[in-house]
């Protein structure tokens, strides 16, 4: 078989190693990948934004299944453009997608459907925002509408931070035109935990919780990032919690997409915080998280390419989806300065065992690696508890070395705390 994975980071690289997995595929492309998958898929530089070129490049290869994994091409339509052109694909259509593609139009589905989220207004004025914010409970969050790389959320602590964040996404348009509209929504607190689940718009089926660390700097300080690391599962997900936002949450979303004409087929992403009211949603994904991907992915059991095929045919009641009862722990490695200005160019080493080091950013130069992003790698570990499997991470991190790397050092002692 001939597979194709859309997108380059380490959400694609941990997709692909476990696609490998599978024996019946013999070529194994990654657009537009990056120097560290090389060893793994063919990297073709073609962007995951370039629709035309990777309906092109399928229709060449004669591709018999691709797996679109960013939230900008499945936004875009990529999914819709591949099957028109026979390609089974694993992924939301266009006007699935939306649920992650506007801000908007999944809390009003939230709100119309009674699917437990936080109060919110919207607003397209940027006068009528800053005229709400003079009373509005502080503190507060401003969500930008669209796609703005996981950026587009500001918690603002003050009625002044809550103004300045209108003014950057609405008028400075730091965004584009993700800002033309905003949510303000309520500010929620408890526990947050990170849910994937399969489905194909008849079945449901939720992976590993996970907990991800946003914040650049130990003890949750610092600027949000796309993600530090990460650990599942989450101890804060009991069974009782995760029975109650599979009757709430999850499959009144997969039910109310149906009702809406826009069956959702692929990865749907939940973030939860689990409130004193319950759990309730913060935001929708309509693909893998990263760096959720990364440990989530390691405690699959079964194969996760005949899961997607599954998902893409309409039978995943089918599929045998099986996790292990291990824990698993990502640290990510990143360049000094990130989200902020950093360098990069530096060669990486790497431990001769490298199965579970995600690659993110990085471009080949020769035989060498070097540094090509903010988050350079992601290492994960797996063991029978999640302290050990914290300190694993933790040794192999030692192992991995680039000039200028910076990882957090208290990847899971939150969750470690909550165990107790």
């Amino acid at each position: 078989m001939k597979i194709m994975v859309v997108g380059g980071g380490g959400r694609e690289h941990a997709i692909v190693k476990k696609i490998k997995e599978n024996p019946a595929v013999t070529e194994l492309y990654v657009l537009p990948g990056n120097g560290g998958m090389t060893e793994d898929a063919i990297c073709v530089n073609i962007g995951a934004k370039d629709i035309e070129g990777i309906t092109a490049f399928a229709k060449e290869k004669q591709i018999d299944f691709a797996v679109v994994a960013p939230d900008d091409p499945l936004v875009l339509g990529a999914v819709d453009a591949l099957e028109a052109i026979g390609v089974p694909c694993f992924g939301p259509n266009k006007n699935a997608a939306i649920l992650e593609g506007s801000k908007v139009f999944s809390k009003n589905l939230m709100k119309k459907y009674h699917i437990p989220t936080a109060q919110y207004e919207v607003f397209d004025d940027p006068e009528a925002a800053l005229q709400y914010l003079e009373n509005a409970p502080i503190p507060t969050v401003i969500k930008a509408d669209g796609l703005a790389l996981g950026k587009g959320v500001i918690i603002a602590e003050t009625r002044e931070q809550a103004k300045d964040a209108v003014k950057t996404i609405m008028q400075d348009k730091v965004f584009g035109a993700s800002g033309d509209h905003i949510v303000v929504e309520e500010f929620l607190t408890g526990p947050e935990v990170s849910v994937l689940a399969f489905t194909d718009g008849k079945t449901m089926i939720p992976m590993i919780s996970s907990m991800d660390h946003k914040r650049a700097l130990d003890g949750d300080q610092g600027l949000n990032t796309g993600g530090m690391g990460t650990v599942a599962p989450n101890p804060y997900y009991t069974e009782a919690i995760a029975a109650e936002c599979m009757e709430k949450i999850f499959l009144p979303t997969m039910e109310a997409m149906n009702q809406e004409g826009r069956t959702f087929k692929g990865c749907l992403y939940f973030g939860l915080m689990l409130t004193a009211d319950g759990p309730k949603v913060i935001e929708y994904n309509c693909r893998f998280g990263d760096p959720e991907t990364q440990v989530v992915l390691p405690l699959l059991e079964s194969d996760l390419l005949t899961i997607m095929q599954h998902i893409a045919k309409g039978t995943l009641a089918d599929a045998e989806v099986k996790f292990s009862n291990k824990a698993a722990c990502c640290v990510i490695m990143a360049s000094k300065g990130y989200p902020g200005k950093y360098e990069t160019g530096y060669e990486i080493t790497l431990p001769a065992e490298k199965s579970r080091i995600f690659v993110a950013g990085a471009k080949r130069d020769g035989e060498k690696l070097l540094t090509g992003g903010g988050r350079v790698l992601g290492v994960t570990e797996v063991a029978d508890t999640l302290e050990e499997a914290i300190q694993k991470a933790y040794q192999t991190v030692e192992q991995v070395s680039f000039a200028n790397a910076y990882y957090r050092k208290d990847i899971g002692q939150k969750a470690l705390a909550a165990e107790v």
